[in-house]
């Protein structure tokens, strides 16, 4: 679920610039604060390449198809790291196999990024039900699954607000409410592999837990 090119007008792209500029910024001055940044790196990118191929996994579902976003997985993990991944997952993405696209990276940013944080956020929050190895699956399926429904809310809003003047607006939003309905189910999906990401996370005493 990635905006492409040329579907949204210039001043909102302009915008979702600044406001990844701006959150991009405000991430890397919450990790320079912690006690030793440098030892994410690894781990962040561990996980931007797991961003990056997750892209790559689409799942039917008619009339249209998905692929995982493992925003809330990437933010449970990493915390503030997770924005600047998202953001060089995304530049890849859209270099490489041209899903999402250059003027409009802003934007796929704020979409898969903002919920990314908001499942950190979640995370941080419930640290004394995560103790417990069902605790911690709970909140993953909770963030996760959270975390695509308020993408997939960020991208058809945007989408609709961007459309240009000559577009069809009709059934431009019956597009667009179709395949937001279609990532209905998905949202259970990456609940579920989130939590069973977790669950063994947990169950092995991953330093990973440690970290987000």
């Amino acid at each position: 679920m990635h905006l492409p090119d040329g579907v949204v007008h210039v001043g909102l792209a302009a915008g979702g610039y600044a406001g990844a500029v701006l959150l991009a910024a405000l991430s890397l001055r919450r990790i320079s604060r912690q006690p030793d940044p440098v030892a994410q790196v690894p781990r962040a990118a561990m996980l931007t390449a797991v961003f990056f191929v997750a892209s790559l996994v689409h799942i039917p579902m008619p009339p249209t198809s998905v692929h995982l976003f493992l925003s809330g997985l990437v933010g449970i993990l990493l915390g503030w790291m997770a924005f600047p991944v998202i953001l060089i997952g995304l530049f890849f993405q859209a270099v490489m196999f041209g899903h999402g696209g250059i003027t409009t990276l802003g934007l796929n940013g704020l979409i898969l990024g903002l919920p990314a944080l908001g499942a950190a956020g979640l995370w941080r929050l419930g640290r004394g039900a995560s103790r417990t190895r069902a605790g911690a699956m709970g909140l993953a399926f909770t963030g996760a699954a959270g975390a695509v429904l308020l993408g997939v809310v960020l991208f058809a809003s945007i989408l609709l607000a961007g459309l240009p003047a000559a577009v069809d607006r009709d059934l431009e939003r019956r597009a667009v409410l179709a395949l937001a309905t279609a990532h209905g189910p998905l949202a259970l999906i990456e609940g579920l592999v989130t939590a069973a990401t977790i669950g063994f996370l947990h169950r092995a005493g991953s330093d990973l837990l440690r970290g987000g």
